[in-house]
Order: structure tokens, then C-alpha cells, then sequence
């Protein structure tokens, strides 16, 4: 097996990893983050947050792999594309990651002296807790830009190398700008991040990811688009 059908087993597999990290990270948190009485659920499941957490940054390390595996490739067809989508998908992105997590461990500190100070005496706990978990959100709209700009350097990539079929490159392409206008949508909170029309716009982009990891697997890169990369650093 050569270098390039390793990387595109490789790829492809981060992101399955990537995507199932993220779910189970929502499927651990999302129902306690979102309750009214948060922070009692926080303190009480604080064992689901850790976990939850964890995912993130399993989540994080595997899509952050995808654009350093991907450079040496990437880089013999646009260069500068390729930089740019390592900054963004390598670096930007991991950082939303880490500063996600950091507070979903602050507000589980917060919760457990909530719980101390008992609820009729601790009101400034909630004032805090408020404050976190909207920067949390603020994060995960920062998040949604900036994985949305990295991968629309991906698919422009992917595009342009005809590394794998221009049909999925196009679907991630549109599948992506749906994801971006959503972003805007919760960030000037005309939608949230939760509702149904949410998800709806989102699931393009989760069904051509899936569809590409499993093409890459599979079938690997265009035999021709790779030969044709090396001939252009020639």
C-alpha cells in the first residue's frame, strides 16, 4: 500500500472519529447544559461533563490531524490553499476546542460550590454560570465560522486536485455554506442552536462528510489527480 492510499484511509477515518466524537459529546452534555436548574444537573453529572469534554477534545485532536495530513498533498496543487487550511482547521479550530472545554470545567467547579453554598444564598453563582455558558455559545459560534472557512478551503482543494469526485467536493461546498449561514443565524439569534431547522441545514454537511470518509477509505485518491501534483512540483 503506498503513501498516498495510507493517507486517505487515514483521513477518512479521522473524520469518522471526529463526527462520533462530537455526538457522543452532545449526547453527554446537552441535556444537562440546557436544563434550567444547570448547574444542580452540571454538579450532580459531573462525571457525563468530564466525559463530554474528553470527546471534545478527542473531536478536536482527530480534525485537527485531517489538514496536517492532508498539506503534502494539498500543497503540490495550491499552496497557499493548503497553508490557510491547516491555520484555520489545524490550529483556529483546535483552540475553539480547548477554550470550550475550559468552560464546561469551570462551570462544573462553579456548580459543585453552587451546591455548597446552597441555592437561596448563591444567586451570584447563576450570574456566573450565565456568563460562562454564554461564552461557551459565543465560542460555538466563533466555531462555526471558522470550521466553516476552513472547510470551504478544503472542498475549493479537493475542487480543484479532483483528488476525489468533483460531486462530493461540490455537495461539501454547499453543504458547508448552509453551515456557515447558520452560525450567522445564531449569532445575531435568529436561530437556535438546537432547533429543529438547525439541524435540518446542518445534515448535508454531516451525511457528505460521512460520505467522504467512506469514499476515501474505500477508493482513495484519484490515481490521475495525483500523478497530475506531482508533474506541477515538477
Amino acid at each position: 500500500m503506498d503513501t498516498n492510499r495510507k493517507t486517505a484511509i487515514i483521513v477518512g477515518v479521522l473524520f469518522i472519529i471526529g463526527t462520533v466524537a462530537g455526538i457522543l459529546s452532545v449526547v453527554f452534555t446537552s441535556s444537562i447544559l440546557n436544563a434550567p436548574d444547570y448547574l444542580m444537573k452540571v454538579s450532580a453529572n459531573e462525571n457525563k461533563i468530564i466525559i463530554g469534554a474528553l470527546f471534545v477534545l478527542v473531536m478536536g485532536f482527530a480534525l485537527a490531524m485531517v489538514p496536517v495530513m492532508m498539506f503534502p498533498i494539498f500543497k503540490k496543487h495550491n499552496e497557499a490553499l493548503a497553508l490557510g487550511y491547516v491555520v484555520f482547521r489545524g490550529a483556529l479550530e483546535t483552540v475553539t476546542y480547548i477554550a470550550s472545554v475550559i468552560c464546561w470545567l469551570f462551570l462544573l467547579i462553579l456548580s459543585q460550590e453552587y451546591v455548597k453554598a446552597g441555592a437561596p444564598d448563591a444567586s451570584h453563582f447563576q450570574t456566573l454560570g450565565a456568563l460562562l455558558l454564554k461564552g461557551n455559545d459565543s465560542i460555538s459560534t466563533i466555531l462555526v465560522i471558522v470550521f466553516s472557512l476552513g472547510a470551504l478551503m478544503l472542498y475549493y482543494l479537493f475542487y480543484q486536485s479532483k483528488l476525489i469526485p468533483r460531486w462530493i467536493s461540490g455537495w461539501g461546498f454547499i453543504a458547508i455554506l448552509l453551515h456557515l449561514v447558520t452560525g450567522f443565524l445564531i449569532l445575531f439569534h435568529l436561530q437556535s442552536p438546537f432547533s429543529t431547522i438547525n439541524t435540518v441545514m446542518n445534515l448535508p454537511i454531516f451525511l457528505q462528510e460521512m460520505v467522504m470518509a467512506v469514499w476515501l477509505i474505500g477508493k482513495g485518491f484519484n490515481p490521475s489527480a495525483i500523478a497530475s501534483g506531482s508533474i506541477k512540483q515538477i
